[in-house]
């Protein structure tokens, strides 16, 4: 695993500021990373501390598409079934 760090030096910003703008940058390089299908949207929930329906939230935001262009039917298949599954077991 890879450890990214920004060393940026800036005089005097104010806490709220600097954690506002350390937050929007990590965001876009999660989603960077994301979009060229580096990481999952589920890593990148886990990346961001937040739930997978914000990611997807993110990624419209951010232009990136929902669906692998290099998905199968059968592979979409098999994501929409998983999902189907875990709806259910919410529902108990």
């Amino acid at each position: 695993m890879t450890k990214v760090e920004f060393n940026i030096p800036v005089h005097s910003v104010n806490n709220t500021i600097r954690k506002e703008a350390e937050t929007k940058a990590k965001e876009a390089y999660v989603m960077t990373l994301l979009k060229y299908g580096e990481i999952s949207s589920g890593k990148a929930s886990q990346l961001l501390g937040i739930p997978r329906l914000d990611v997807i939230d993110l990624m419209s935001k951010h232009e990136i598409s929902l669906f692998d262009d290099s998905m199968t039917l059968e592979e979409f298949q098999q994501e929409v079934n998983q999902a189907k599954v875990k709806l259910q077991g919410n529902n108990l």
